[in-house]
């Protein structure tokens, strides 16, 4: 799926815009205990109401791909015979009617995910979209689609005690403390299946959703899906760091790092200026190519693209912002941390003086400790 495919089931989350009949789900303690079931018509639920059921929905399609959202790919043997993707066709194709395959679905997730002492809520939504036919214009005909798109959204959302907050009492005309006992916080995880691809169902693919990149509930994704774990983010970025400090072999120095951190980032950049809706990516092939202009040997680039091979899979199309910080740019030491705007990073250099490591960073006018403006006072020689 693309950011346009994603965006354009996102629209559908608004009262009136979609086809959804029903909301299913269950609340779940920290035990793992069900205590209670979900199972209204959404058009029955007071509109407020109905629209955060639908933001939370909504939400399971949030944020970055390859970073929040992940592309699940089914094995040919798993469509064709597999526990895991039955179970999500018979959801899917019930319109999540079956009491029978819901239950199970909820058991598989209660069985397998770590919410740690949270309770929380698992929502269920299906929905059939009338795909309208998309002209060369780029305008939809909705009167001339002649696709529907079947599908189902779930979103695993925690659920919090309240604060307690002062608020007025009308019958006893005082203020007093009061919460609401229960809050449904936006989801951790979710998904979407059958994936959104060439705006048709793809039941090869589903989307996964998780609100933090580096935190992907592997224990999730492997109950549901039962296909390879992803990378998460942070283990993305571990894993490229390791690639260049041992490809390069000792050489791995701060000019180096600044390069890569650069030109990485203005792929980021140039790819949100041009409104791409594919996931922006590269190889360690073009990684190798920065490596070689800040002066790396034939044999460590060669070396680099070697172990990438080895931690990311042959040929691997890497996601440059689960590489870098595109925003930071970050130099700690043993005792002092120095963060810098990244387009300003090449003022930090390294420098050996007298056989001592320094950070060296040209300071220029207007320095100020704790916001207090500090002169220049010149030592006088003895």
């Amino acid at each position: 799926m693309n950011q346009k495919e994603i965006s354009e089931l996102k629209r559908r989350f608004r009262l009136g815009k979609n086809a959804i009949g029903r909301i299913y789900g269950c609340y779940v303690n920290a035990q793992k205990e069900i205590v209670s079931y979900l199972d209204e018509p959404l058009d029955r639920r007071p509109e407020e109401e109905a629209e955060k059921y639908l933001n939370l929905l909504k939400k399971a399609l949030s944020g970055a791909l390859g970073r929040n959202l992940i592309d699940i790919v089914f094995s040919t043997q798993q469509v064709a015979d597999s526990v895991e993707h039955r179970r999500l066709m018979a959801l899917r194709d019930s319109r999540l009617k079956d009491g029978e395959v819901r239950q199970e679905f909820y058991q598989t997730v209660i069985d397998s995910l770590d919410m740690g002492e949270s309770n929380y809520l698992i929502l269920l939504a299906h929905d059939a979209y009338d795909v309208p036919h998309r002209g060369r214009d780029g305008e939809d005909r909705a009167d001339e689609g002649d696709t529907v798109f079947s599908y189902m959204v779930c979103s695993v959302c925690p659920v919090k005690d309240g604060k307690l907050e002062l608020g007025y009492c009308p019958g006893e005309n005082e203020f007093h403390n009061c919460a609401p006992s229960q809050i449904v916080a936006p989801p951790e995880l979710g998904f979407l299946f059958p994936a959104f691809d060439d705006r048709a169902a793809n039941i090869y693919n589903a989307l996964a959703y998780a609100r933090k990149p580096d935190e992907l509930h592997q224990e999730f994704l492997d109950a549901i899906f039962h296909t390879e774990p992803p990378m998460s983010a942070g283990e993305q970025r571990e894993a490229f760091q390791t690639a260049l400090r041992e490809g390069l072999e000792g050489a791995c120095g701060l000019e180096v790092v600044q390069a890569v951190h650069e030109r990485l980032s203005q792929r980021i950049e140039q790819h949100r200026e041009e409104k791409d809706p594919e996931p922006l990516a590269i190889t360690a092939k073009e990684v190798a190519a920065i490596l070689r202009d800040c002066g790396g040997s034939e044999a460590q680039t060669e070396a680099f693209c070697k172990r990438c091979g080895e931690l990311f899979g042959e040929g691997a199309a890497l996601s440059p912002a689960n590489l870098i910080d595109s925003k930071r740019f970050e130099v700690k030491a043993a005792d002092v941390t120095i963060a810098v705007p990244p387009e300003q990073s090449y003022l930090v250099e390294t420098r050996i003086i007298d056989g001592k490591k320094y950070l060296l960073i040209p300071a220029g006018e207007g320095v100020e400790v704790n916001g207090m403006p500090v002169d220049w006072v010149q030592e006088e020689s003895e």
